[in-house]
């Protein structure tokens, strides 16, 4: 008998691909297995994303796609879920526009999803459930790892800060910390199960905050640190006004913590970032990365940068382009304002023209490249500690992996090192990448 299969297509953040990595383990479970291939698969999952514009654009192309396949296949099941799912009017969008659907179900109630496909299996009636208010942690849920040498660790749920841009304080709902023993009991399991590295996750993760045993984050961190077979640690994303002094001394008394911070700016004029509402101004934000450099002299600095928020004058995107010469990243992540239905921002009335944003953005890349390639450069002839993640997508003679500053490093080898964390010789520096070879 052909065993049913399954295939969810994810949208978004770390946080979406660990909600997907859940689905898969439940469905596994129930004795699905995984399909490459889209159209093939019983059961097709689209984990969606609210954070940004593109997301929803591809996702709603996405799922004009499935008509067809639908038409083809009514016994097939296309079940949406993720950020955009607890947003009425997509549901209502959906609803209206795309029948073809057969379950909704929104972040909160993730762990209901083997009950919600049971019950549509038996009845086989459209299903919306959709929790508006988020639940206690449910812990002890299954998951299929895509690596089984390195893993996500969700520490924490929702975010508080409410940033006038951002739709996650409402998709996600208000910050919940998991108890911190059963993050250390999980991370202690991973390790048996081969795990060498883990990312914690959290949408602040800075602070996270375990009231049963008082727990903060850095204390966790120290805590992870102590377990006898983890390699590496690493944790995103981080909020500046929550990063304390206790947290980049652990970079120094905790050799597993990886010298890497994701450090998100957003813009490098105050005026902009007050009307963010991300409290914090430049100059605090200038003081962090002195404090940082000055007691990990090797950290790699990592940002997120958003371009054209309403309001943004040429003279404030001057300051973005001031603070990236300062800082000098070692990459960041780019994006254009785009208006998200339901913030504070939406009713601004000074949006600023998409010519403006885009002629904006493509002078913010070239400098941000520019400085990339800078930062890579010296790196040839030093010695790096790889953890391999497999053949390379553009290569398949070279293996592709990570420093501990989370650097793509390419290189050759006749042997399969995927797994294992080896010595790389580094023999070229390039924008994105570096390349070398292995030191035997």
């Amino acid at each position: 008998m052909r065993k049913k299969t399954y295939h969810i297509q994810t949208f978004g953040c770390q946080m979406n691909e660990h909600d997907s990595e859940t689905l898969a383990g439940m469905l596994s479970l129930q004795g699905y297995e995984e399909n490459s291939i889209r159209n093939q698969a019983d059961v097709i999952i689209i984990n969606t994303c609210s954070v940004r514009e593109h997301a929803d654009k591809r996702f709603f192309g996405t799922l004009g796609q499935l008509k067809r396949i639908k038409a083809e296949n009514p016994e097939k099941i296309i079940a949406l879920c993720g950020c955009m799912m607890q947003q009425k009017h997509i549901i209502q969008t959906i609803l209206t526009k795309y029948p073809w659907v057969d379950l909704v179900f929104g972040t909160h109630n993730l762990h209901e999803f083997p009950e919600l496909m049971s019950n549509l299996l038996n009845d086989r009636s459209r299903m919306v459930a959709v929790w508006g208010e988020a639940s206690d942690i449910i812990e002890g849920l299954p998951v299929l790892r895509k690596y089984p040498f390195k893993a996500y660790v969700t520490i924490m749920y929702g975010c508080n800060n409410f940033c006038s841009y951002c739709i996650v304080p409402y998709t996600r709902g208000r910050e919940r910390s998991r108890d911190p023993e059963e993050i250390l009991k999980e991370v202690r399991a991973l390790v048996s199960d081969g795990v060498k590295e883990i990312t914690l996750l959290g949408q602040n993760v800075n602070s996270y905050f375990g009231k049963s045993g008082g727990m903060d984050f850095t204390d966790l961190i120290y805590a992870l640190n102590e377990i006898n077979g983890l390699e590496r640690i690493r944790f995103m994303t981080s909020h500046p006004k929550d990063l304390s002094d206790r947290l980049i001394q652990a970079y120094v008394d905790c050799p597993k913590l990886c010298h890497h911070i994701h450090l998100p700016i957003q813009s490098g004029s105050t005026t902009v970032l007050k009307r963010m509402n991300r409290k914090y101004t430049k100059e605090y934000y200038l003081e962090l990365i002195e404090k940082l450099r000055s007691l990990v002299p090797d950290i790699a600095i990592t940002t997120d940068i958003i371009v054209g928020f309403p309001g943004e004058t040429e003279e404030d995107f001057l300051e973005t382009l001031d603070l990236v010469n300062k800082v000098k990243f070692d990459s960041a992540y780019t994006f254009l304002y785009s208006i998200r239905k339901g913030t504070p921002a939406e009713g601004y009335t000074d949006q600023v023209p998409e010519t403006i944003k885009h002629e904006r953005f493509n002078r913010l890349i070239e400098v941000v490249n520019q400085i990339s390639a800078e930062k890579n450069r010296p790196m040839v002839g030093q010695t790096q500690l790889v953890l391999v993640e497999g053949k390379s997508k553009t290569n398949l003679k070279a293996y592709t992996g990570r420093t501990g500053g989370h650097k793509l490093v390419n290189f050759p080898s006749d042997i399969d090192c995927t797994g294992e964390i080896v010595s790389v010789l580094i023999k070229d520096g390039n924008t994105f990448s570096l390349a070398g070879e292995i030191v035997k």
